[in-house]
């Protein structure tokens, strides 16, 4: 495990946001949705694509509060320009399940 500093964690920008849609992303190398994520006003909708097919159904996902890395660069996926990191956790079956609140928040609250 790399250590990092306090000043290190505190620049990444983990928040949380709701789905608002999920489609699969049929240019995707590997089995992936592309979601549309609502951190609130502040930072608006920001597009991801998320290997998470495995676990879930997009009409499962929308509406669904995600936490997510907003300030990294935008990053070409296939077709898609990625603009946040939607965070997840590998199960023993190496599926995602995604890394969640577990009690309602405001859209774009940051984790601290």
């Amino acid at each position: 495990m790399q250590t990092i500093s306090w000043e290190d964690f505190t620049k990444v920008e983990l928040r949380v946001g709701r789905i608002v849609s999920a489609d699969y992303f049929r240019e995707a190398r590997m089995p992936a949705y592309i979601l549309q994520v609502d951190f609130g006003d502040e930072i608006g909708v920001k597009k991801s694509s998320a290997q998470i097919t495995a676990l879930y159904k997009p009409e499962d996902l929308v509406g669904k509060l995600v936490v997510a890395v907003v300030n990294f660069p935008k990053k070409q996926i296939a077709s898609l320009m990625s603009e946040c990191l939607v965070t997840g956790f590998h199960n023993d079956k190496g599926e995602v399940a995604l890394c969640v609140p577990d009690r309602p928040v405001p859209l774009g609250t940051k984790l601290l």
